[in-house]
């Protein structure tokens, strides 16, 4: 372990302290670094020159077009969120799926997974299916954990789904298009919906009781009104959704433009709702400042931290233990998971992919483990840090929406088999890699050996007269004839006649 040193042992053991202490995450990132730049600096690791490179990495965040996709993405779910259209899908969709066991529990999966692709905000999924979902569920005999458990996982599956501001960060971290990371995604999206139906699906047939259908006064006649009503609640989203990634995946457009042409389509349903309004707006636009600066602070100080790091030859020492473990990369896989599942007790899923994903990926890439599976592989294993008992995001968000009826007891315990669905999950892209890589476009195979290259050749031997020629009928290129040598310094005797 102290190969390289006992000094990035001793950095990475302060940067857990001073979090498990409470400071701001950017700020005790940022002081670590410039701890040990000073302990580096006289121990002789590396010269004042070294730090150096910090203003132009703090110029490369500032600069970087890629994060400029964060603010339009968070402005377009920030205005979605407060426009209404979740009420809309949730009361249309409750009423379609309501007449069967368990139909409010689709609903909430099938809206989920549409707000999830247009808002990408945790916390806006959960807060709007809570307080539209739990009441109705509650009042006509949900199970409590079982109503709790679906909405927090369902408000989860944005992390998941494309566009997702977490695949973003991690394509920056990566190094890896955004675009391929979304098409990645697209497998594990599809599966973590199709797992969630299928345990409702059963939980249907072996409890009946615990979600019963929705009497026939309230979710009203199965006609085509409904079916219209839920449509166009439905298709003006599911347009918006082909309108972002079908521009970044045709190439029509970057993530960053994409993220603006969200913005303005988000603002175009907010007026078709007729909810367009200057306060929503402004709340908008103070959430995505909020939200942006804490990204901006947070990747500043973790690249403080990271680049005396790497100067303490860090990177090294991470790699040398991490390329030791047993099983190769898929004992990496399994190690690294279950290292990111339980650091996701404690950190957000920003201040992993700032902090833990560069340390990592330089190892995945050394094993050969394609970085956009890997990166894939991470998200959807974060998205549990907003599931798992007692620390997740999502819990306490449900927690200050459910009436005090609702024991907190009933939503940890509610959440457990959720997150061992999330887990399944994430053991189905470790040992199935195609789940991800196969919807990417790797370019056409070429075999190195079938490979032939034919250079015209030069010279008399290769097609070219001579040049200074004119023998045995040879033709002679003007102007490149050598003059004699008879005369010259050092130049041999004149054959004899």
């Amino acid at each position: 372990m102290f190969d390289f040193g006992i000094i990035p042992p001793a950095m990475f053991l302060g940067m857990i302290i001073f979090m498990l202490y409470g400071f701001p995450v950017a700020f005790s990132l940022a002081a670590v670094g410039l701890f040990f730049a000073i302990i580096g600096i006289v121990t002789g690791h590396f010269g004042e020159v070294f730090l150096q490179a910090l203003p132009l990495r703090f110029f490369g965040i500032l600069s970087n077009d890629l994060l400029l996709a964060i603010p339009f993405f968070t402005f377009m779910g920030a205005v979605l969120e407060r426009c209404g259209l979740a009420e809309d899908l949730l009361e249309g969709t409750g009423k379609l799926f309501g007449g069967i066991p368990g139909g409010l529990a689709y609903a909430v999966i099938l809206v989920g997974a549409v707000l999830g692709a247009i808002t990408g905000t945790v916390a806006a999924s959960v807060i709007t299916m809570g307080m539209i979902s739990l009441p109705i569920m509650l009042r006509y005999g949900y199970n409590p954990r079982l109503a709790t458990g679906v909405i927090a996982a369902s408000g989860t599956i944005t992390q998941v789904i494309p566009p997702s501001l977490v695949l973003v960060v991690l394509a920056d971290q990566l190094g890896r298009s955004v675009g391929d990371m979304y098409l990645g995604a697209i497998g594990p999206s599809i599966l973590q919906v199709t797992i969630f139906v299928l345990f409702i699906l059963v939980m249907s047939i072996i409890r009946p009781k615990s979600m019963p259908p929705l009497p026939k006064e309230v979710r009203g006649d199965f006609n085509w009104a409904l079916l219209v009503k839920v449509l166009m609640g439905m298709v003006p989203s599911i347009v918006l959704i082909f309108l972002v990634l079908g521009t970044i995946f045709m190439g029509l457009a970057t993530p960053t433009e994409a993220g603006a042409l969200g913005v303005v389509g988000a603002i175009v349903l907010a007026a078709m709702n007729r909810r367009l309004t200057w306060p929503l707006i402004r709340e908008a636009m103070a959430s995505t400042t909020h939200i942006t600066s804490m990204v901006v602070m947070i990747l500043i100080g973790s690249t403080c931290f990271s680049l005396v790091f790497q100067g303490m030859d860090g990177s090294r020492w991470i790699e040398h233990m991490l390329s030791g473990i047993p099983g190769g990369p898929v004992g990496f896989l399994i190690f690294v998971n279950i290292f990111i599942f339980v650091l996701a007790f404690f950190l957000d899923f920003f201040e992993i992919a700032f902090i833990v994903i560069p340390m990592l990926a330089p190892v995945a890439s050394s094993l050969g483990i394609d970085l956009i599976w890997f990166g894939v592989l991470i998200c959807v294993n974060m998205q549990t840090s907003f599931m798992h008992p007692p620390f997740g995001f999502a819990l306490f968000y449900l927690r200050s929406i459910a009436s005090k009826d609702v024991k907190t007891s009933d939503i940890y315990m509610g959440a457990l088999p959720w997150v061992g669905m999330q887990l399944i999950l994430v053991a189905i892209v470790i040992f199935w890699p195609q789940s991800v890589t196969y919807w990417l476009d790797h370019g056409p195979k070429v075999d190195p050996n079938s490979i032939k290259i034919e250079v015209p050749g030069f010279g008399g031997q290769l097609g070219l007269p001579p040049m200074g020629g004119g023998g045995n009928g040879s033709p002679q290129i003007p102007g490149l004839t050598l003059p004699p040598l008879n005369g010259l310094p050092g130049a041999p005797p004149p054959p004899a006649k």
